[in-house]
């Protein structure tokens, strides 16, 4: 049988940061930072001696936030087209109506101009008969010589 084997393991180490306190008593000199793209190196004295160097970093300013319309681009595009497409549909109907109506008065004109000219010409047929005046000729007394009417 195996007896059981002592592992003893070193105690754990936890470190903790040192928290920077910004204080007038601790104030650290800082390098100012140069110009151009490239920031200036800054030192920092911590108040235990030790010292921090990195570059000096402005902090992150958020970018303003763009005021949104009350009503979306495209709600509104959308709107303007239908404004637009009842237009053209308003004036695609009454430009059918126009047709349709002046399709019906050339028909009438037709139609009246038929009714007249038909009436004329049956008033001349029955009139012929009892017409007065002019020169009559009786066919059927006329002698014919040589190809010539003799009335």
């Amino acid at each position: 049988m195996k007896e059981p084997t002592d592992h003893r393991t070193a105690p754990l180490v936890v470190h903790q940061p040192t928290p920077i306190i910004p204080t007038a008593a601790y104030a650290a000199p800082v390098v100012p930072v140069q110009p151009g793209h490239i920031p200036a190196v800054a030192s920092v004295v911590l108040p235990d001696g030790r010292v921090v160097t990195g570059y000096a970093v402005a902090p992150a300013q958020p970018e303003p936030v763009a005021a949104k319309p009350a009503v979306s681009r495209t709600a509104v595009n959308l709107a303007l087209g239908g404004v637009g497409f009842l237009a053209v549909c308003g004036g695609l109907l009454l430009l059918t109506s126009f047709i349709a109506a002046l399709t019906a008065f050339i028909g009438q004109l037709i139609i009246l101009a038929a009714v007249i000219f038909g009436g004329w010409i049956t008033v001349q047929l029955f009139s012929a008969s009892g017409h007065q005046g002019g020169t009559t000729v009786n066919i059927r007394k006329a002698v014919i010589k040589r190809n010539h009417f003799h009335g």
